[in-house]
């Protein structure tokens, strides 16, 4: 409609809706009466669901047939598939079509931030770094340091974008976007791995998210990109798993506080050392998961991931009332 957007007025209140902390109710007035209320929420990933709808638990709505990772891998065993076997008993070549527009779409970001310099857009007025970052990375000699620069880079590269107003692919939301671009730019460009099995990675590292999704949440949530780079790594089943699980574990209670409720700081920084961490806990299941079998599932984490984050306090869950958010005067 021609005037849609004009005598809006938007309220934000403390009071959590039931169905999920991100809400908004709509009151549609006409001549100055109330016609009609509308609610919708924002659940992760893009995601919108609009109350009293048929399909309001499409949040819920699971891509397999198997509840957790636990039913996945004992499905994996009985048929002697891999994760990436799995993911395409359920889909099809247009999904494969798919996977290789969001890897494009990520990669095209990746390469825009990095070329971009500049103030982001807001209040904080905070500069740009990833085209530095690189650019000082590059000229470092081969190292640990160089290594960890250029895939920070990256990661702040799609963090800047997003913060800029930039297209970028929610992964799985639009905070956490930068992580899984970097890893897989970082494999692509550093490790030379080529796109199709990048692809392959994507897909796996999906059905981690879809677990997460499903019995807990994908808002403010991320683990995917610990079971991508394990998958790269060559690692088996039961070792993907342990990555992810460990990835998630040292993230619980992660809080979300964005300094003047921009996804700047701490968001970008945060992107970055995630990215990092991903690495890690690869690493640290690669040569650690054959002497020592993981004693926590990822199903497990999962469940107190979900607990942790009913628990937490709103102040610290996208609200900018606490935490860092508190810290600044703007």
């Amino acid at each position: 409609h021609e005037t849609l957007g004009e005598n809006c007025q938007v309220n934000f209140c403390e009071e959590t809706l039931p169905f999920h902390p991100n809400g908004m109710v709509f009151h549609i007035y006409q001549d100055g009466e109330l016609k009609d209320d509308v609610t919708a929420y924002s659940v992760g990933g893009g995601s919108i669901v609009w109350e009293g709808e048929d399909d309001f638990s499409i949040s819920r709505k699971n891509v397999y047939r198997e509840k957790n990772l636990k039913e996945i891998l004992e499905t994996l065993d009985r048929n002697a598939y891999s994760f990436y076997d799995y993911v395409m008993e359920h889909e099809n070549a247009l999904f494969v079509d798919y996977l290789y527009e969001i890897l494009d779409t990520m990669f095209d970001s990746v390469e825009r931030g990095l070329k971009r310099e500049g103030a982001i857009p807001g209040k904080l007025q905070l500069p740009r770094v990833a085209k530095q970052m690189y650019t000082q990375a590059i000229n470092l000699p081969a190292g640990s340091e160089r290594e960890t620069l250029i895939l920070s880079s990256y990661a702040y590269a799609v963090a800047e974008e997003n913060a800029s107003g930039q297209t970028i692919v929610t992964a799985p939301t639009c905070g956490s976007s930068g992580v899984l671009p970097a890893i897989l730019y970082y494999c692509y460009k550093q490790l030379n791995v080529e796109k199709p099995r990048l692809i392959k990675a994507l897909a796996v590292a999906g059905v981690f998210g879809n677990v997460i999704k499903n019995n807990a949440s994908i808002s403010g949530a991320d683990a995917g990109c610990q079971a991508l780079y394990a998958w790269i790594l060559g690692l088996n089943n039961s070792l993907i798993e342990y990555a992810a699980e460990m990835g998630l574990e040292h993230n619980l209670g992660l809080t979300c506080d964005p300094v003047g409720g921009y996804v700047q700081i701490p968001c970008i920084e945060r992107n970055g050392y995630a990215a990092l961490r991903a690495i890690d806990c690869a690493i640290y299941a690669k040569n650690l998961g054959y002497v020592r079998k993981n004693k926590v599932s990822f199903d497990a984490v999962v469940n107190v991931m979900k607990n942790t984050g009913h628990d937490l306090n709103k102040a610290y869950k996208e609200t900018s009332l606490g935490g860092l958010a508190l810290e600044f005067d703007l």
